[in-house]
């Protein structure tokens, strides 16, 4: 019975983007444009931003049997975000929760390195994206398993770098950005301001420190099995 329930689990596929959007973006749309009082008010848009997180999470949880790791992220940031401004906290909170978690993840993965199952298994390279079985078995018969493991610990170091520059631009940004009381009107403004800022201080260069370790992950297993691009792949075995 076990068995028949699994098979009629449909496959998981990472969609990134929607995760982000609906997790974070929006709720922070929501937070910063519609929280005054002749909005929805701070409690209500604090409910509605919280309710896209929850969704979606619960949503991939009972389609999928997955637990959305990015929607957990946003439900932790949204929750901080409205508190700081619901509470009235000192803005220097808004600056710690900026960076606090960049910092967790990447410490989650530097951590990793000493399991059995470092996180770049889990983001990168992973069944999902990579024929990781194929790569494998190429990687056994030139004997470069072990070497390729080696560089594969260098890639989650870089990995756990990439987090590590993210935290602290996110601090420094909103140290300079945020100035005003927390729950009051300019301080949701700035909250606009610094998401917009974030893409080309933050985003950008974070998406292409990740773009180069995925592009070293290639060449590594490119050099070390001679497969081609499409025979890696799993979206380019699935769309011939």
């Amino acid at each position: 019975m076990k068995q028949t329930d699994s098979k009629n689990i449909p496959t998981h596929k990472p969609r990134p983007m929607v995760d982000l959007l609906v997790s974070i973006v929006i709720p922070s749309v929501i937070l910063m444009k519609f929280s005054g009082d002749h909005d929805l008010g701070a409690v209500n848009a604090l409910i509605v931003a919280l309710a896209f997180p929850i969704g979606w999470g619960l949503f991939e949880l009972v389609k999928y049997r997955k637990v959305n790791f990015i929607a957990i992220l946003g439900l932790v940031s949204v929750l901080l975000t409205g508190g700081i401004g619901l509470l009235e906290l000192d803005v220097k909170w808004l600056a710690i929760k900026e960076a606090a978690i960049p910092a967790v993840i990447g410490l989650a993965v530097l951590i990793s390195t000493f399991t059995r199952y470092p996180l770049i298994k889990t983001l990168i390279y992973n069944p999902l994206i990579l024929n990781v079985e194929k790569i494998e078995k190429k990687l056994q018969e030139s004997g470069n398993l072990a070497e390729f493991e080696s560089r594969l610990l260098k890639a989650t170091y870089f990995l756990s770098g990439t987090f590590g520059f993210s935290a602290a631009m996110n601090y420094l940004l909103a140290k300079w950005v945020v100035t005003s009381p927390a729950g009051s009107v300019a301080f949701n403004e700035e909250l606009g301001q610094m998401t917009l800022l974030s893409y080309p201080v933050i985003a950008i260069p974070s998406t292409l420190m990740m773009m180069a370790i995925v592009y070293y992950l290639w060449r590594t297993i490119n050099g070390m099995t001679g497969l081609p691009l499409e025979e890696v792949m799993v979206s380019a075995q699935q769309n011939r």
